[in-house]
């Protein structure tokens, strides 16, 4: 069997890289808007599931005890407390992929877990 000619395996790379680039191309204005969408379905899911999450324990705790809703209350406000810092620390992800974007980054910050750069 006889290789093929250089150039013309040279010219087929070429192409697959192009194929391969053309992948990563900007997105049209409407996808983005669907993304706008996505982030704030994002933000209030973690702050109704901290809700939830806390309500669940405190009434959990209120019926293993037998108590009145102290627990009730206190751990559906500690629920709330920890959905909106969620829901913040995702809007504070955003803003830094959004300024990074316009200030002509291709690829925003990435890299590391987000809380560890939190400091949580």
């Amino acid at each position: 069997m006889t290789e093929p000619d250089p150039a013309e395996r040279l010219a087929q790379l070429e192409a697959r890289i192009n194929k391969l680039k053309s992948k990563d191309a900007p997105k049209a204005h409407q996808n983005e808007h669907y993304s706008q969408a996505q982030h704030a379905w994002r933000m209030v899911i973690e702050l109704v599931a901290g809700l939830l999450i806390g309500f669940g324990i405190g009434y959990g705790l209120d019926s293993l005890f037998g108590t009145l809703p102290i627990f009730l209350v206190l751990f559906t406000l500690l629920g709330m407390a920890a959905g909106i810092k969620t829901m913040m620390r995702s809007a504070a992800e955003l803003q830094r992929t959004n300024m990074a974007a316009e200030a002509g980054d291709k690829s925003p910050e990435t890299g590391g877990d987000e809380r560890a750069k939190n400091g949580d």
